[in-house]
């Protein structure tokens, strides 16, 4: 009876080692599967962040065209993609064209310029030098100067040529469709074919000089000047659409 005893004893030692054995693989079962799901999360939130980390500025157009410009500090080449914030130059001799969605814009020698977004629309700042733009629609592109913003004033093909005197006067030019011209709320139109010399401090005196041909010329009054934001002077008009313009790619900015 007493080895019978001894033996029960035995076993129930046993069958205790052995639910204490599987409490504890059941604890360390727990504590990895925790950690598993822990990891997982983890992994999880650094792939939704990761795009937000890495995601590079919006791409904006395409140069379809180079020659002696540069994009940043970088030559600029056929096919090189232009992002907002870039900002592209030309030599006094180079040129440069980008196709932006449903537009185009050239810089001519000696100018540069610094790509953006007005909301949806591609944009450009000219910093210096002359740009020419090629527009489908209205909201194909926008050009800002200082505090002016040139743009498209319809959804029929549209041809501007814009030039920066000095930081606060430029020449704007539409040789195809009219162009919008604003300054805060002061907008105004430039019909198809005209020139304007704009200056940018509504208080800067009427400016001497030789006349232009066709619908006026500097020593004329300003158009508009009294509480305006700019005032303009009629310079001549556009008898003849550029060489360039009229290239098959420009002409169809809508073009693949």
């Amino acid at each position: 009876m007493t080895r019978l005893r001894v033996d029960r004893c035995a076993v129930t030692s046993s069958i205790d080692h052995l639910t204490v054995g599987n409490k504890t693989k059941s604890a360390v079962n727990e504590r990895v599967s925790i950690t598993k799901t822990l990891l997982a999360l983890l992994v999880s939130a650094s792939l939704v962040a990761a795009p937000v980390w890495a995601a590079p500025s919006s791409s904006l157009g395409i140069v379809v065209y180079a020659d002696r410009a540069q994009v940043g500090t970088a030559q600029a080449s056929v096919g090189a993609t232009v992002f907002s914030g870039d900002r592209l130059s030309t030599e006094q001799t180079g040129s440069v064209q980008v196709r932006a969605s449903a537009a185009r814009l050239l810089l001519a020698g000696a100018s540069s310029a610094t790509f953006s977004q007005d909301d949806a629309t591609p944009a450009a700042m000219l910093i210096g030098g002359t740009a020419t733009f090629s527009t489908a629609n209205s909201k194909a592109f926008a050009l800002h100067v200082a505090s002016a913003v040139i743009r498209p004033n319809s959804d029929r093909p549209t041809i501007g040529q814009v030039t920066v005197l000095n930081p606060k006067e430029l020449i704007v030019r539409s040789t195809r469709g009219s162009l919008s011209i604003a300054v805060e709320d002061d907008v105004r139109e430039i019909p198809e074919g005209a020139a304007y010399r704009v200056v940018l401090d509504p208080n800067a005196a009427d400016p001497q000089g030789p006349r232009g041909a066709g619908s006026g010329g500097y020593g004329r009054p300003p158009i508009k000047a009294a509480k305006s934001r700019f005032i303009w002077f009629a310079v001549g008009v556009t008898a003849v659409v550029t060489v360039w313009a009229l290239h098959e790619a420009f002409e169809s900015p809508d073009r693949p």
